[in-house]
């Protein structure tokens, strides 16, 4: 799919392909990368470096998750394996509680469901971790008792996240803006950050193995900020939290595998659009065209019209993942598919806040997710600790009879999604790209660029891209010809400038090298050996 190409770039962004053959790692933060080649240069394999990296990005990118993330995984070890680390929505949660809402409020203790983080980080070391548990925390422990420089993209989310959370009034909010907006402002890039009390918390998880934050103090002190300041979660809530092992879904796209996690996530939404469009043939006009904007949206339009209806916990789901994805279904989906653009009418989409990493060590292949979703999440962090909470809770709907209606002790709809290919039966390796609703959509058009197109993985993450958004808004990137939007208008879209396009990171193999990325709309960093 891209050995042929290691050298071609079409879309020059002065980075150059990383390859190695021993390890690699890939994410959207340098100092959680070294993370993870810390853990590889210590006898470490694939997985302790996955961790590694993923416990240094809640200290290094707190804009975008935390210890009170959530989590997905997908590993390789000669067969693909999921993990879904979401938490699921307090046991005492009634409708009740959202009486006069037409949604659930965003930063409130009641988008706050059960963070399932610290689980996955457990799962995946119990079944490949080679290193002890507690050396995986070492890098985060330093940067968060040291302190570290805030690189300029985090930078950036942290002040435009300003407006957000130092409006925030109440006794739940006060301790989350003196940690993350000390002097009621957001660090400057290269400015030096700490969190002592961040470093403590990942001290205890490490030696607990985890346990300490679903049945030990840690969970105590949760549920007891919860009962002072409005929240429902109690301990028995952080007790019966379980990761699930889940058999990965997939789509076959001229002759490449594409697997995500199956629901309650979005990825169902990538594999439906890309059936879509397995029937266009794209190779006919030039990646720069009009034609294959608007395939490429349409096909995304109407995945995300199914995937906002059927999708949610898998308890409650009304329609089978593989009626969804059969093809029989898309040949039929794919008429309503015209020259115009679709009068579709979809809610708006939410901005997420997410990190995403991939690492290789040649054997075990790992595609790693976790969020706390829209920039810090709730707004919440428990004294003491460090545990910025999420709220994935805002991914539930509150209409009636609808599969995703918020109910008690149940996991939402949720926007992360790590992704993996294959071909032939044979790995190629991780991917994925950040960004709530952007993720699917990023998921469809890296698989293009590297199908279609015959792009390297970095060409394929730096390439131009678009964003639908609602009805017939779609976002283009400053980038694409002004010629592209013009067609797209005559074609019936809405088209305006955007400027968050998702953030990328991928790893191949390709004959026993493994060829690492990190694209440019990030801090990231790509390292092999």
């Amino acid at each position: 799919m891209c050995a042929q190409n290691l050298t071609r770039y079409p879309y020059p962004s002065g980075r150059r392909v990383v390859m190695g053959k021993r390890g690699a790692i890939a994410t959207s933060q340098p100092l959680a990368a070294l993370a993870g080649m810390e853990m590889l240069w210590q006898g470490g394999n694939a997985v302790d470096a996955a961790l590694a990296t993923a416990i240094a990005l809640t200290v290094v990118e707190p804009t975008s998750n935390g210890i009170g993330s959530d989590a997905f995984a997908l590993v390789w070890d000669g067969k693909l394996h999921g993990l879904n680390a979401s938490g699921r929505s307090a046991h005492a949660l009634t409708l009740e509680h959202f009486a006069g809402m037409d949604r659930v409020p965003q930063q409130d203790w009641l988008s706050v469901t059960v963070p399932g983080a610290v689980s996955a980080w457990r799962s995946l070391w119990e079944r490949w971790g080679r290193l002890p548990f507690e050396q995986l925390f070492a890098p985060a422990i330093r940067y968060a008792e040291e302190g570290y420089p805030v690189s300029p993209e985090t930078a950036l989310a942290w002040k435009q996240a300003e407006k957000t959370y130092l409006p925030l009034q109440g006794e739940a909010f006060q301790t989350f803006k003196q940690v993350f907006f000390p002097g009621d402002r957001a660090p400057a890039a290269s400015e030096v950050w700490h969190s002592p009390a961040h470093a403590e918390t990942l001290r205890t998880i490490a030696q607990s193995g985890g346990d300490s934050f679903y049945t030990g103090a840690l969970a105590e002190k949760i549920a007891a900020f919860a009962a002072a300041t409005g929240g429902l979660l109690t301990q028995a809530d952080f007790a019966t939290h379980r990761a699930d092992w889940v058999e990965p879904i997939a789509t076959d796209y001229r002759g490449t595998t594409v697997w995500e996690i199956p629901p309650n996530g979005q990825g169902i939404a990538a594999l439906m659009a890309l059936n879509l469009l397995e029937g266009f043939d794209l190779s006919r006009y030039p990646r720069e065209s009009p034609e294959v904007y608007h395939w490429q949206i349409e096909a995304m339009k109407l995945a995300f019209a199914d995937a906002h209806r059927y999708v949610a916990d898998a308890g409650t789901m009304m329609l089978p993942p593989t009626a969804l994805l059969s093809k029989d279904y898309a040949r039929d989906h794919r008429s309503l598919i015209r020259h115009t653009a679709l009068p579709l009418a979809e809610p708006g989409l939410p901005k997420g806040g997410t990190v995403y990493l991939a690492a290789s060590d040649g054997e075990l292949m790992v595609s790693f997710i976790q969020s706390n979703y829209m920039g810090f999440g709730s707004g919440i962090l428990v004294p003491g600790t460090g545990i910025a909470l999420h709220n994935r809770a805002t991914g539930f709907t509150l209409e009636a009879g609808h599969p995703n209606q918020i109910a008690p002790h149940k996991r939402p709809f949720h926007t992360i999604i790590p992704g993996f290919l294959t071909r032939d039966g044979q790995p190629l390796g991780p991917f994925g790209v950040m960004g709530a609703a952007m993720q699917p959509q990023g998921h469809l058009q890296v698989v293009v660029n590297l199908v279609d197109y015959g792009m390297n993985p970095q060409a394929a993450l730096d390439a131009p891209r678009w964003q639908f958004i609602r009805d017939n808004l779609v976002l283009l990137e400053p980038t694409v010809s002004p010629t592209i939007a013009t067609a797209l208008v005559d074609r019936g879209h809405t088209i305006r400038q955007g400027s968050f396009f998702g953030r990328g990171q991928m790893i191949l193999s390709t004959n026993g090298v493994l060829v690492a990325a990190s694209e440019p709309r990030a801090d990231g960093l790509a390292l092999a050996w």
